[in-house]
């Protein structure tokens, strides 16, 4: 089988460079061209300076569909702008990393169809898609939290989440909450109880609770003072024990490669510069207490994109996405 070709548009942003480190190193990869307007003839490296010695390529600021596979690296509401003005066949795969498609309501555009692009939710159906919309960074993390419970019509309690991210959730465009001089030493909330992963949230939930309506949300998100991955704790009440719980996760889980279940302590350092997903489960009086984290820009975005493409191209789930954890 030849390489997959690929095409990345807004290649020179936070999921634009983790694509690129990931499809660098995939083994069935090509990288046909790297689209950016703003850095059109500059190498790769110029501005993800990491990649020096890993790769010649240079943005382009045109646009080929001799590829097989789209990825949007764009911003929210950019995307559906590009697909708008530039028509791409049918033929190529489309994989979006922004917002525009995850709700069912926004899933169409013209001819083209959007999957909701969370594995452990839709993997049957990512194999067949044509098109991928790929969940928040938020959205997956808290969204493998709840999964489980929701597979077995159990929210039927209040939940309660607090999150906390790093700084490149909010995107590499400057802002007043993202300078060093502020974020360093510094914690904030931001969108209490009305973030807008919300809504694909109870989408998901909803798939899978059935006729049993979902129990309110309550989602207080943080930002954090570091880099990447987001950490994110929940809690219900329920009549599981622990064990019963546990095991109820590590069950939901057993075939999906990146989500690992533990009753352990488990932190951010383990996850973060991986794929993965990790879930603590405890018990603690009459409430079920999960912990879920994840790297934000792999798990949460760019990492979780090639491992739809993986899905959809009939590949290893693993393919490209054998990454070491930072550790230290």
């Amino acid at each position: 089988m030849a390489n997959i070709k690929a095409g990345i548009i807004g290649g020179a942003g936070y999921t634009g460079g983790e694509m690129l480190r990931i499809l660098v190193n995939h083994p069935n990869v090509d990288i046909a061209f790297v689209n950016s307007t703003s850095n059109a003839g500059n190498y790769v490296y110029d501005v993800h300076t990491d990649l020096f010695g890993d790769t010649d390529l240079k943005f382009t600021g045109e646009l080929s569909t001799d590829i097989d596979v789209l990825f949007l690296c764009v911003g929210h509401g950019d995307a559906k702008k590009f697909l708008e003005v530039n028509p791409i066949p049918d033929a190529v795969k489309i994989i979006d990393l922004s917002q525009d498609f995850r709700l069912t309501q926004n899933s169409k555009l013209k001819t083209k169809n959007f999957t909701y692009g969370l594995p452990e939710l839709n993997r049957d159906a990512i194999k067949s898609a044509q098109n991928i919309a790929n969940p928040g960074c938020f959205a997956t993390c808290l969204q493998l939290g709840l999964l489980p419970l929701a597979s077995k019509q159990l929210l039927n309690n209040e939940v309660h989440i607090t999150a906390t991210t790093g700084s490149t959730g909010a995107g590499q465009k400057a802002t007043a909450t993202t300078h060093f001089t502020w974020r360093n030493d510094n914690l904030s909330v931001y969108k209490a109880f009305d973030h807008q992963h919300l809504n694909e949230i109870g989408e998901s939930l909803t798939q899978l609770q059935g006729q049993t309506p979902v129990a309110p949300i309550n989602f207080i998100p943080y930002r954090g003072d570091y880099t990447r991955g987001i950490i994110a704790s929940i809690y219900t009440e329920s009549e599981l024990t622990e064990q019963e719980a546990l095991q109820l996760y590590q069950d939901y889980y057993a075939g999906h490669p990146f989500t690992h279940v533990t009753d352990r302590d488990i932190d951010l350092k383990q996850v973060v510069n991986t794929n993965k997903c990790f879930i603590q489960v405890k018990k603690h009086g009459n409430k079920i207490f999960i912990i879920s984290i994840i790297d934000n820009l792999l798990k949460g975005a760019s990492g979780q994109a090639v491992q739809n493409m993986n899905l959809m191209f009939g590949l290893d789930e693993w393919a490209g996405l054998r990454l070491k954890a930072i550790g230290f």
